[in-house]
């Protein structure tokens, strides 16, 4: 293992893995068609394709020219709310282009793939919290389906073909590379940490929180935090179990809850600025309460997350949201 192609490596999560995969010693091939990502993300150590994984053509050559060991399939459309109102752009993007690559692989005997999925496949949990990876899986919108519909496609091609596959379920992540210069940037991004940073910067004149009226300590919703770094480690050291021919499917996040109204007083803290916010209605599929049990990657993976203050997450995406305007 080590020659990595990075799909949608100039966006905020393929960024930060081609950037800690060059730290760790492996040489990264990056393709992105710049839709959403930005090109002074893509580290300069990393070979780069600009174009579509849906383009056969284009990853024939790729392979081609690179001796590619591995897959790291960060490529996709994230945002949940334009996903309820164009479900089939989601369908098109994210669950086809995973159809597009595994073919692509396969033709060119790439055995190995980490896939970059959601928590969005556990939909509005009932078990008890923590989620961890057995828990029932029924996506409330078209995001989370079209990742739960590659999630099993991939594992169809891994019994057919003899792929090898880790595939990661993100909880919140947040944050920036203290090291590198690269962070979350984009229009119409809907994750809570940006836009809590845009109104405390004045970008946006003040945060809307979206419900206050759901069944959690102070009415508003509850998300587990990942900063990204950490986030990137653990699909690294998953490589480990892709060389033994070894798959496994994973959380990741902290095993930590906060409502939207304690993210916003720690940000406050962090910035010292007192953050304008207004409660609006909810927004669509959006559920109540999700957490992670990450267990299964600390024990399988050697994993541990490094960032487990809330603050501190906050802390290095304020720092680089300073940097950029």
């Amino acid at each position: 293992m080590k020659n990595i192609l990075v799909t949608g490596g100039a966006g905020y999560i393929g960024s930060h893995a081609t950037a800690e995969l060059l730290d760790s010693g492996y040489q990264v091939v990056v393709v992105d068609s710049l839709e959403n990502g930005f090109m002074q993300l893509v580290d300069k150590r990393a070979k780069f394709y600009k174009g579509n994984v849906q383009d056969s053509a284009l990853m024939d050559k790729i392979f081609s020219e690179n001796k590619i060991d591995a897959v790291m399939h960060f490529a996709g459309y994230i945002k949940v709310p334009e996903s309820v109102v164009e479900p089939n752009k989601y369908y098109m993007n994210n669950t086809y282009t995973v159809m597009c690559l595994l073919e692509s692989m396969r033709k060119n005997s790439v055995k190995n793939i980490v896939f970059s999925s959601t928590a969005a496949v556990y939909g509005d949990v009932k078990e008890p919290e923590p989620v961890d990876e057995n828990h029932s899986k029924e996506p409330i919108n078209p995001y989370g389906m079209s990742k739960l519909m590659s999630e099993r496609i991939i594992i169809d091609c891994a019994k057919a073909y003899g792929f090898n596959y880790s595939i990661f379920r993100y909880f919140n992540v947040g944050g920036a590379h203290e090291k590198h210069d690269i962070g979350q940037m984009g229009e119409g991004i809907t994750a809570l940490i940006p836009l809590i940073l845009k109104a405390a910067k004045g970008v946006i004149p003040k945060l809307s929180i979206y419900g206050n009226d759901f069944d959690t300590k102070d009415g508003t919703g509850v998300r587990d935090y990942i900063h990204v770094v950490d986030l990137v480690r653990a699909h690294i050291l998953s490589l480990n179990k892709l060389a033994k021919n070894e798959s496994g499917i994973y959380n990741l996040g902290n095993g930590n809850g906060f409502t939207v109204l304690e993210m916003l007083n720690a940000a406050r803290k962090v910035t010292k600025i007192d953050i304008p916010a207004e409660i609006t209605g909810r927004r669509a599929g959006d559920p109540p309460c999700v957490i992670a049990s990450s267990k299964k990657a600390i024990a399988e993976l050697g994993w541990k997350a490094q960032y487990t203050d809330v603050k501190d997450i906050i802390r290095t995406a304020w720092e680089w949201n300073q940097k950029i305007n």
